[in-house]
């Protein structure tokens, strides 16, 4: 029996993972982060709860979420402008006990009386650090026909210390429960990675919320999923469609790169499924007859006149007469003078490179140009 998705109320973490790629979330969040030419990371969290039938979305901040508060609106592109439900900003707070979080439990516990009002029955939570496009639709119903407490959505297979390192890696058994948990651990081998979405009942969910916050705990992963991964039942749900995690800016970079393949951009942006983003009135972009452009992705409103190869640009961006644009990520607005080659670089919003200049780097570690900077 399926659940009816309106039943199921939607929390979106939009600072959690801010950490880990500080030099992107220095003046905005992690779901602000831009990425693929045209949407920021929230994007893709609040289109697969909609695309799910999800209509009654919170979006947890902490700090730095102007431009997140900017991009969202009144939840207009994501068909959640609504008299009921809809788009609710749960800012750091949300009541006289609550503390600027260390984690997601405090997180909770600052919009505690959103989730205790909210009519749903059932809670699925997601960050903004995996990039994907997921029916949570099936994991739900997962989580009711297996009696868990707890339903991880995981995608299982080999993983290197690097990505065990940043992240949460488990060890599941043959009926998909969650038998270890190590955190940041840096250890090699097959196991699930944690994607950081999580569905629970919101009873449950509550009852956590009050009774660890009070014991002074804050860690979800730590102090629920390691610590009572023996007494809770905690499931993993193994996802195996296509996702990339952005937890550096190596990751960051790759994950954009990845689009460049169009059977990586095909899995991400399914028609059926379609991720939304704020829409913005950009003309066409404009091609100079001196330039050239191969193997990338181009949004609108750009203007070249140089060359552009294996590389993804970002709405504005202006490309001068005689520059070369290599393997390199150019934020919205970014604009490159003449005669200028840049290899492996990464550059947010409102760059400007000036004339004969040269910025280059290497595939493994890209070099990151800062907003509003001037080379």
């Amino acid at each position: 029996m399926s659940i009816n998705m309106k039943n199921v109320l939607g929390i979106v973490f939009a600072n959690m993972h801010d950490m880990t790629v500080e030099s992107l979330t220095q003046k905005r969040t992690m779901g602000s982060i831009l990425f693929g030419g045209r949407y920021r990371l929230i994007d893709f969290p609040l289109s697969n709860m909609v695309n799910s039938g999800i209509s009654n979305i919170g979006v947890v901040t902490k700090h730095n979420y102007q431009s997140l508060l900017d991009h969202m609106g009144n939840g207009r592109s994501w068909d959640l402008a609504r008299k009921t439900g809809g788009l609710h900003i749960l800012p750091p707070f949300g009541n006289n006990e609550s503390t600027l979080y260390r984690g997601r439990l405090e997180a909770l516990y600052g919009a505690i009386s959103f989730i205790v009002h909210a009519p749903q029955e059932y809670v699925v939570m997601s960050d903004c650090d995996v990039i994907a496009n997921i029916d949570y639709r099936p994991i739900v119903d997962f989580h009711e026909t297996s009696g868990a407490d707890i339903t991880v959505v995981t995608s299982t297979g080999k993983l290197n210390s690097y990505e065990t390192k940043q992240g949460t890696f488990m060890t599941v058994d043959s009926q998909g429960r969650v038998q270890d948990v190590l955190i940041h651990s840096g250890l090699e081998g097959t196991g699930a990675l944690n994607l950081n979405m999580y569905v629970v009942k919101k009873d449950f969910l509550v009852d956590i919320i009050m009774s660890y916050t009070a014991k002074g705990m804050y860690s979800f992963e730590r102090d629920v999923l390691q610590a009572k991964k023996n007494e809770l039942k905690i499931m993993a749900y193994d996802y195996q469609g296509y996702y990339k995690q952005i937890c550096s800016i190596l990751s960051y970079y790759n994950a954009n790169m990845d689009l460049l393949d169009v059977k990586n951009s095909k899995q991400l942006f399914n028609q059926n499924s379609p991720i939304y983003t704020k829409l913005k009135d950009n003309a066409p972009s404009k091609y100079g007859l001196d330039s050239k452009v191969t193997n990338s992705l181009i949004a609108d409103g750009c203007v070249i006149d140089g060359e552009v190869e294996n590389s993804v640009l970002f709405r504005g961006v202006k490309i001068g007469k005689g520059s070369v644009v290599k393997n390199s990520i150019l934020m919205q607005d970014t604009v490159v003078g003449e005669n200028t080659t840049i290899d492996y670089a990464i550059t947010d919003k409102n760059v400007v490179v000036g004339d004969d200049r040269s910025l280059s780097s290497s595939e493994t570690f890209p070099i990151y140009v800062a907003k509003d900077a001037k080379v």
